[in-house]
């Protein structure tokens, strides 16, 4: 079941994938591909197959691959074991026909309710944490910001040491829900070394001293020193700090690889933007009704009562996105928005439970530059690059969306619909990533509005 999409970059720098623990029963290159970061401090990226982020998926299977990321967090935390859906992930990921909706039904109805603090990390794993947080049925979402909002008092913030944009911000509505007892639960996609979810747990623990945290992520590739470190984190704080995750093992690096990474982007990043096609398909706007008083996501807390509101409502506006596509849809790539993620791929969800005989992707936009080769064994095949359009606090800047503009010689998407909140609903949307989606397929764009302070 192991994939091409990490060979490309195997044969030109000798960075591979090796497995570790496969605790579902997948090891970690059924879950990772392989691409080069356009970033000085580290020369590989891992794209994950069930994120949603970089690559577009079935959103069952991420969001699938998240609630059981979240069953081994409620199993951990309750200490027995947790309900594993054996083999259903193994054949989402080879995409067996229903595989990935089986895996999702499986694990759709928590297991709990668990009470418990749930904090997701920006941008990538928004979702991620999200669907950990579903998992549990009890539990309290908060996911960290690079996005400032008028009215809303920082929580605290911390630093991502290896990230691109490395100010985070933690922005609850009530804090009292988030600053209370209770184990807490950290959430991202990837723990490389640990030290990000380290410094965060030290943070929190000056605040409020808790006895449980857990550390959850799709893959785990921490080296001995690291988890040496965070034994003796715990014995300093005098607190339990446990690790789950889908898979583990670690990349092999090979001498000189951040050298050979940079040359390797200043080679091909000539090469690197995906060319458009000189033709412009329509775009039109859906009314998706969305519920007064429903947050957009976790930037500013996510309870589980919002949780049985956006249930109810999912598959009306799944019906609206549905009828504004048209009945000859048969591929359609629903794409969300940097940290607005646990929306869209809920909205690609249900929308893919509303049209059956098509296949339903998704994905979203991220700030992460990253070289795009168009080869079967590389993750990234395609890239666009447009201007920020939400009024960024570190000002305007480069945006990517990977993997939406087909490869050459394959088909594309003859839909597309775009989730956007209304902060990034600009003129320099339409001017930039519009402009260049529409060259691609029909557009449908779906706003939904952010949350604000009363």
């Amino acid at each position: 079941m192991t994939h091409l999409h990490g060979t490309w970059v195997a044969a030109q720098l000798g960075v591979r994938l090796a497995d570790g623990a496969r605790p579902v029963g997948v090891g970690l290159a059924d879950l990772v591909g392989l691409a080069v970061r356009r970033n000085p401090k580290r020369a590989h990226l891992l794209v994950s197959e069930v994120l949603g982020k970089h690559v577009p998926t079935d959103p069952r299977l991420v969001y699938g691959s998240g609630l059981l990321l979240g069953e081994l967090v409620r199993a951990r935390l309750s200490g027995d074991e947790p309900s594993r859906p054996d083999g259903v992930l193994a054949e989402a990921l080879e995409g067996v026909p229903g595989a990935a909706a089986r895996l999702r039904d499986r694990l759709r109805a928590p297991q709990g309710p668990v009470d418990a603090i749930v904090l997701g990390y920006a941008e990538t794993a928004t979702a991620l944490g999200h669907s950990v947080a579903d998992a549990l049925g009890g539990a309290y979402y908060l996911h960290s910001t690079r996005r400032p909002v008028a009215g809303f008092s920082t929580y605290g913030g911390f630093e991502e040491e290896h990230s691109h944009a490395t100010s985070h911000l933690l922005l609850p509505a009530a804090p009292a829900a988030f600053d209370r007892d209770g184990p807490v639960v950290l959430v991202d996609d990837e723990l490389s070394t640990g030290r990000t979810v380290l410094n965060t747990i030290e943070a929190l623990h000056a605040v409020r001293r808790r006895r449980h945290y857990v550390l959850a992520a799709l893959v785990d590739l921490r080296a001995s020193s690291d988890r040496v470190r965070m034994d003796e984190l715990a014995a300093r704080l005098g607190t339990r700090i446990d690790v789950v995750a889908l898979a583990g093992g670690h990349v092999e690096l090979p001498e000189g690889v951040l050298e050979a990474g940079k040359a390797l982007v200043e080679d091909l990043s000539a090469a690197g933007l995906t060319p458009l096609p000189e033709r412009e398909f329509p775009v039109s706007w859906v009314e998706l009704g969305w519920p007064a008083g429903l947050p957009d996501g976790g930037r500013h807390g996510f309870l589980p009562e919002h949780r049985r509101v956006l249930e109810k409502e999912l598959p009306r506006m799944a019906d609206a996105i549905a009828a504004g596509l048209g009945p000859d849809a048969s591929r359609v790539l629903v794409l969300g928005f940097e940290e607005l993620m646990y929306t869209p791929l809920r909205l690609a969800e249900a929308l893919a439970d509303a049209l059956p005989a098509a296949d339903v992707r998704y994905s979203t936009t991220t700030r992460s530059p990253v070289l795009a080769v168009d080869d079967p064994g590389y993750a990234i095949r395609t890239r666009l690059a447009f201007p920020a359009h939400d009024d960024p606090a570190d000002g305007p800047g480069e945006r990517y969306a990977y993997n939406v503009a087909p490869p050459r010689g394959e088909d594309g998407f003859d839909r597309i619909v775009l989730v956007v909140d209304d902060p990034g609903d600009t003129a320099a949307l339409a001017t930039g990533l519009l402009a260049q989606l529409r060259t691609l397929a029909p557009l449908l764009v779906a706003t939904v509005p952010a949350r604000r302070r009363a």
